[in-house]
């Protein structure tokens, strides 16, 4: 009887330590089969945010969500020192991917950390940035989705509209490399038509107000090219647009809600999901130098009913300068 129950202790033993031996097998198998994805967003505006909004809708789409995915999230709200201090603990973390948003935010996370895969959304001009060498096939661990829209497709746009404007403003904060890149095409087309180009920077959100002020009282109309500073001072923008009586058009369609007439631009939310399907394609095993970056996928006409009031302007109209 001693010994039947000497070997019941010792199978009961066996049995407890083989169910804790399943458990870690078990907990091993769903850590492996978590995904680690670090996101850096340059500034909390609502661009910005609506891309990374549409990422991680289009991860959760593909399945990675709740204990699927580990989404470590960080805002420099504009601060260089921010942006490299987040970059560096982002590359420690060793994610499976990293997404920046916006090119600063981009360029310090490619400093920080070449090892991990970088995805990057919200940027005008990744080659003259520095993130690719070669665009159809980057070579560098990075690759992502442009918000480069059609300038001159834009200014003509504004040229339609308002066919009176002969003199349009360009409003922007001249740190911002995606913003020259713009201002450039902007003056480009503006000279092309026959216009005058007027220009104004301010290098910060308190800025902004004095140097829209001052630019309204110079031009006729205002183009607002898809810069992060003049992005998050939309609602100053407007207010100024009303007291000046000056209409904006932007080239971001975010914009347009707070500021803006109307623009044919793109939407950030959409060119987020495009960047979460790049994403999906890099967890299931893509590499980067086989994912070109992608431009947007689609523009849309934006209106603001209640600024095309205050400027006379009707819908079929802005649908036939389209």
């Amino acid at each position: 009887m001693k010994l039947k129950r000497i070997a019941a202790v010792a199978a009961t033993a066996l049995a407890i330590m083989t169910l804790v031996g399943c458990g870690k097998s078990t907990k091993a198998a769903a850590d492996k089969s978590q995904v680690k994805v670090g996101i850096l967003q340059l500034i909390d505006q609502q661009a910005l945010t609506a891309a990374r909004k549409g990422f991680t809708e289009e991860l959760a789409k593909a399945g990675y969500k709740g204990n699927k995915i580990k989404l470590d999230y960080v805002n420099a709200q504009g601060d260089q020192s921010n942006l490299q201090t987040m970059s560096q603990r982002l590359a420690r973390d060793k994610n499976d991917l990293n997404l920046a948003i916006a090119t600063p935010a981009a360029q310090a996370l490619q400093k920080a950390d070449t090892k991990t895969p970088m995805l990057f959304t919200a940027i005008t001009d990744p080659k003259s940035a520095g993130l690719v060498a070669n665009s159809e096939k980057p070579n560098k661990n990075a690759t992502g989705v442009t918000d480069k829209v059609d300038v001159a497709g834009q200014i003509k746009f504004i040229h339609k509209v308002f066919p009176k404007a002969k003199k349009i403003g360009l409003l922007f904060n001249a740190a911002e490399q995606n913003s020259q890149v713009q201002v450039k095409l902007a003056k480009a087309a503006i000279k092309k038509l026959g216009l005058t180009a007027v220009e104004k920077t301010a290098a910060t959100t308190n800025d902004v107000e004095q140097s829209a002020s001052a630019l309204m009282k110079q031009s006729d109309v205002i183009y607002i090219p898809t810069d992060n500073t003049m992005a998050a001072s939309m609602a100053t923008i407007g207010k100024v647009s009303t007291k000046e009586k000056i209409p904006v058009v932007p080239a971001d369609a975010t914009m347009v809600k707070l500021a803006g007439v109307a623009t044919v631009g793109i939407n950030y939310e959409d060119l987020g999901k495009q960047t979460g399907k790049l994403a999906v394609q890099l967890l299931e095993g893509k590499k980067v130098k086989d994912l070109p970056v992608e431009q947007p996928s689609k523009t849309r006409l934006v209106i603001n009913p209640e600024r095309m009031r205050q400027f006379g302007l009707t819908k079929a109209m802005l649908e036939e300068a389209e």
